[in-house]
């Protein structure tokens, strides 16, 4: 089977997706790539395509994000659990902002919550380790 050319956004949309945790791609279907967390898909999108399409669950801005030119509801029956499909051309240069936050309201759509939970903890910072003890505070000790 003859190589196709692949759609400039196609690495960086496929990039945005595994950064988040415990995720990995698989090849479900002919010129398609799933990627997972914990073997459930979260972004469906084009392999080695001129055409870029990216597929997502979107159960929070579906209705507004269906509004944009080149998406519609995900084939399949799948629409009507609130996937999206986006489709771009060779020469389009994809929304890679909105992307990347479609890519992260499906990823949490997904994902089992302990996995959501662990994302929001890092992403809010580590607590803070206290330089002295309670107790040495009281007494003006050094730490």
């Amino acid at each position: 089977m003859p190589s196709r050319s692949r759609h400039p956004a196609e690495h960086a949309v496929r990039d945005l997706a595994l950064a988040y945790p415990e995720t990995h791609e698989s090849f479900p279907w002919d010129h398609h790539r799933a990627v997972k967390v914990r073997g459930k898909a979260f972004l469906i999108m084009s392999a080695d395509e001129p055409e870029l399409t990216i597929s997502v669950k979107l159960p929070w801005s579906a209705e507004g994000v269906l509004q944009l030119p080149g998406c519609e509801p995900t084939g399949y029956g799948l629409g009507r659990s609130g996937w999206v499909t986006a489709t771009y051309g060779p020469r389009q240069r994809p929304p890679l902002d909105a992307i990347r936050s479609w890519i992260e309201e499906s990823y949490r759509a997904i994902a089992p919550k302990r996995i959501v939970a662990r994302l929001d903890a890092a992403a809010a910072g580590a607590p803070k380790k206290r330089a002295t003890s309670p107790a040495r505070a009281r007494r003006g000790a050094r730490p």
